[in-house]
């Protein structure tokens, strides 16, 4: 199969600037163990470090979706900061974001995966992250970032976008003396109402 990488040490917002320069084709062997530049990669760079994570996710995502043909990785700030004050417990985490607005929920009813902190870049935290991908779209790493899968970029940055204006909420009024919020019971209302079906037993 092809893939479009970025290039390690380079940045999503140059892009459009330079893509032979940023982007790079490959070509994954059919033996599975060789990767072969197709076009890009001009300044002699290599593709992503994190490569083993986005290959997993690939793989898994495919599989419950052939259309399921983008993973971003990022580094979005209050998704982290959230990671320093929040238990790293999945179903805790995810009903924490899905309280901070209706959206949440809406946009994301199979939760968020979350991976305690691992040395990124390591086959060990790609073949961690590849398990959590079989089951859900959303990764947050502890203490470092936060991975999503999608059908198209729009479908993926908005996924991202969610999360993290979940995660801003949070941290916007963690330490306030709150005196209203979204319960279960709302959540419930909103499952009934858009038709969405959660993971047994998380709600």
């Amino acid at each position: 199969k092809y893939f479009f990488f970025l290039l390690t040490g380079k940045y999503f917002k140059n892009f459009s600037k330079d893509p032979a320069n940023n982007l790079g084709l490959i070509r994954i062997a059919n033996d599975g163990k060789k990767a072969h530049l197709m076009w890009g990669y001009t300044d002699g760079g290599s593709f992503t470090s994190e490569i083993v994570m986005h290959l997993g996710a690939h793989k898994q995502r495919l599989k419950q979706d052939p259309k399921h043909k983008i993973v971003v990785h990022a580094h979005p700030t209050y998704t982290i900061a959230m990671t320093h004050i929040h238990t790293w417990d999945e179903i805790e985490f995810t009903k924490t974001l899905w309280r901070m607005c209706t959206e949440c929920i809406v946009i994301f009813p199979e939760g968020v995966a979350v991976l305690p902190w691992m040395v990124s870049s390591s086959a060990s935290i790609g073949l961690a992250s590849a398990e959590k991908f079989k089951d859900f779209r959303v990764l947050v790493w502890a203490l470092h970032g936060c991975t999503v899968t999608g059908t198209s970029m729009d479908e993926a940055f908005g996924l991202l976008e969610t999360v993290e204006k979940g995660a801003q909420i949070y941290i916007n009024i963690a330490n306030n003396n709150m005196r209203s919020g979204i319960d279960d019971e709302m959540l419930k209302d909103v499952v009934k109402a858009f038709d969405l079906t959660l993971k047994e037993g998380w709600l």
